[in-house]
């Protein structure tokens, strides 16, 4: 038998004792497997050789089999099985952060548990998460930004204000800014600072990994009661904030499919056409930050509304065909 069978069996079994309230039998188990009970009795024998609070009592002539509680095997809190696991998956999913406060605090905690459990229930955890592995993929480096993050934490929370020297990706520049700091975003593997900017005197939003430096001052602010959140964010096709437009783009049915698949904004509307297109209607805040998204998609998506959106898809495309105009791979190798 192949050891990825094995392996998600015994992940099946610790779930399904997990959830039961009154244990599971064997042949319960076999059942819901679809294995023979045989092949179950030696899978739970070799969990609770690896250390699983796994036991059995008996009701009725017929033996009940029943995880225990994390909380019992002496870890710090009464964690359950798959809470534990969240949390030692949850440390490959924030390597974005690696260096922070937050990856350095999931980082202590896992310590600790892993400190008070069998050997052999880590390498189980070992095995189970090298198959559901968050992998590399392109972030942010946040290494450097640790003791920013620290600061703006800190800040946030004693509703402090900062003075903070920012680099401004579309204008090139830093400048110096007095900040009230509201809240943390994360969007899209990007940490930002959502915060009552006093130079633009109104609410703005800056990438926490271009804030150069960070002093919190004495102080202090009050958020206005009026201001909500989720309200500001509502039509943001990510982090960006502009005069709410809607927007009508259809996608040919080469990528039809992917466009179905997720949920890309909260006001997103899905039509299938007829000829196996698709039609997506939301309302956004500008037409910038949704003007990349169709990008991705080439020749897939075509805008249909607003004309600024159409105009600004063009010129971005027109610009990108320039780019390839007189392609050094079109130039013929042996001309002199």
């Amino acid at each position: 038998m192949a050891r990825g069978d094995q392996l998600s069996r015994q992940w099946k079994i610790i779930q399904t004792l997990v959830a039961s309230t009154h244990g599971k039998t064997v042949p319960d188990l076999a059942d819901r497997l679809g294995c023979t009970p045989r092949t179950v009795y030696r899978d739970l024998e070799a969990l609770q050789a690896g250390g699983f609070p796994i036991t059995t009592e008996t009701r009725d002539n017929r033996s009940y089999w029943h995880i225990l509680n994390a909380g019992r095997q002496q870890v710090p809190l009464a964690f359950s099985i798959p809470e534990l696991m969240a949390l030692y998956f949850g440390k490959d999913m924030l390597k974005t952060y690696r260096g922070t406060v937050f990856y350095d605090a999931i980082d202590s905690l896992l310590s600790k548990i892993e400190a008070t459990l069998p050997s052999a229930y880590i390498d189980y955890l070992d095995r189970v998460r090298d198959r559901v592995d968050a992998g590399p993929a392109p972030r942010k480096d946040y290494t450097r930004s640790g003791p920013v993050i620290a600061e703006l934490n800190r800040a946030i929370i004693d509703e402090k204000q900062i003075r903070m020297v920012y680099f401004s990706m579309g204008r090139q520049k830093e400048s110096r800014r007095t900040v009230h700091p509201y809240r943390l975003r994360h969007v899209e593997d990007t940490l930002y600072l959502i915060g009552y900017c006093t130079l633009r005197k109104g609410v703005r939003t800056f990438a926490v990994d271009r804030i150069k430096s960070v002093t919190v001052r004495d102080e202090g602010f009050l958020i206005p009661e009026e201001f909500d959140l989720q309200a500001f964010l509502q039509d943001s096709f990510g982090i960006y904030q502009g005069p709410p437009v809607t927007v009508k783009i259809r996608f040919l049915p080469s990528v039809a499919g992917y466009v179905r698949e997720r949920i890309w904004h909260p006001s997103q509307h899905l039509s299938d056409q007829a000829d196996g297109t698709l039609i997506f209607t939301a309302t956004v805040a500008g037409v910038e930050e949704i003007s990349h998204w169709v990008l991705r998609w080439g020749a897939g998506a075509q805008v249909l509304e607003p004309a600024a959106l159409r105009r600004t898809v063009a010129d971005h495309a027109a610009a990108m065909a320039a780019h390839y105009a007189d392609s050094p791979g079109d130039e013929d190798p042996d001309a002199v």
